[in-house]
């Protein structure tokens, strides 16, 4: 099953906030591998298959660093097709010696993890075939151990890395939240995801069509940890695809009853988690 197209609810792009555009501009462009795909004054659209965007970055005025112990982006996520694919890509990493902060096993996934210049958190992934995937009832199992290097770089049979492939997405986006209770409640009973995994109540796993997850929420950041300014380096929206109108009408009047806000901007509706997490609920 493909988790990440219709009628699967999934997170399809991200908008982040950087301090300087044209050194993040260079950083996922050489670093990661995106293609630009639109510049535009203080902001730059990337792609992977040169048509989908799957990140933005935009250079606010008066712009701040990424201010510490606060709710937003803990990290997004970035899918590759094959684990051959992740190994050229740690490879690459290898050879330019980039640093990086950690290559875990999830059993569920195997993923390296890395920032990009202004602190944005990032995970490069490839997932294990969902039939391998075991589930303890409604919860999948995952957990987080050292990644077998040396057999992702096998994988990867040396073949040099050449830019995220075609067909790279969006594979989840991982949040601080302020609370988890509240949070989980819009995101369950608002967003319509199930909660697939669950940590010591830190943090919770959430999917729809029985992926791992799409999105993940935790309070790492400490509890009441307050919303990360405007001008302020981190997350200013994702973008959440349902399956047609019907259902983005039925996610909005279940919003409504969680008592989340709903607007819409310019032909776009926009809800905000209890954190702060602006969200875009696209067809």
């Amino acid at each position: 099953m493909n988790f990440h197209s219709k009628p699967t609810t999934f997170v399809s792009q991200l908008t982040i906030k950087v301090q300087d555009l044209d050194r993040s501009l260079k950083f996922y462009e050489q670093i990661i591998g995106f293609k630009v795909l639109e510049k535009i004054d203080s902001s730059a659209s990337f792609t992977a298959d040169g048509k989908n965007v799957l990140l933005k970055i935009e250079q606010p005025e008066n712009v701040i660093p990424k201010q510490p112990r606060t709710s937003g982006l803990y990290h997004f996520a970035i899918l590759l097709p094959t684990r051959a694919d992740l190994g050229k890509f740690i490879s690459h990493m290898i050879q330019i010696q980039y640093p990086v902060q950690g290559a875990s096993d999830h059993l569920v996934s195997e993923a390296l993890y890395l920032a990009d210049p202004d602190g944005n958190g990032i995970e490069i992934y490839s997932d294990r075939p969902s039939s391998e995937w075991k589930w303890n009832g409604s919860e999948v199992v995952m957990t987080t151990e050292p990644m077998d290097v040396q057999g992702v770089l096998a994988a990867g049979q040396g073949a040099a890395w050449n830019g995220l492939p075609a067909g790279t997405v969006m594979g989840h986006i991982h949040l601080h939240v302020s609370e988890l209770e509240k949070s989980g409640e819009f995101y369950t009973k608002g967003l319509g995801f199930e909660v697939v995994c669950s940590f010591a109540g830190q943090a919770l796993f959430m999917s729809t069509g029985k992926y791992h997850h799409h999105i993940a929420i935790n309070t790492w950041s400490g509890i009441g940890a307050p919303a990360a300014p405007e001008n302020g380096v981190g997350l200013e929206s994702y973008t959440v695809v349902l399956e047609n109108e019907e259902k983005r009408n039925e996610i909005i009047e279940q919003l409504k009853n969680v008592g989340a806000p709903v607007t819409e901007e310019q032909g776009t509706y926009i809800t905000v988690d209890p954190s702060g997490n602006r969200i875009k609920l696209t067809v």
